[in-house]
């Protein structure tokens, strides 16, 4: 069973789209180059799309070689450097957590210390030693 074509409107209406989303100058959509894209900035069904046999060779032929394609891989590409960034940072932020964790704990420890030894010199002076006798001559 062959599909019937598309009317000249609706291909038409195709092409416009095309035109528009190449050009980033979408009117319905997000513009990014996908098909289904394509079929709702047109304002046509999928299937009516689908049967537009010779604006989809066309949309295959030019999609990889579109300025916009170019400007979404380049996003694509600072999307991905991004989130490799992202990922550096929150790895580089867990090892600094790490630091100032165990500098706590060894602070606390300090500080323990260093009210014992506090403690222990304020025991220690509060102790009256009697001098020997030979020593007061």
């Amino acid at each position: 069973m062959r599909l019937a074509a598309v009317s000249p409107r609706a291909e038409q209406a195709l092409r416009e789209a095309m035109e528009r989303l190449f050009t980033g100058t979408p009117a319905r959509t997000d513009g990014k180059l996908t098909k289904n894209n394509l079929w709702r900035e047109a304002g046509v069904s999928r299937a009516t799309m689908n049967r537009a046999t010779t604006v989809l060779a066309e949309w295959e032929n030019r999609v990889g070689r579109s300025p916009a394609c170019a400007r979404e891989q380049k996003q694509s590409e600072e999307i991905a450097r991004l989130r490799r960034r992202l990922k550096d940072t929150q790895r580089e932020r867990l090892e600094f957590q790490h630091q100032v964790d165990a500098a706590a704990t060894v602070i606390a420890a300090l500080l323990a210390e260093n009210s014992a030894l506090r403690e222990q010199l304020i025991k220690r002076s509060a102790v009256v030693v009697p001098f020997p006798h030979a020593l007061q001559e």
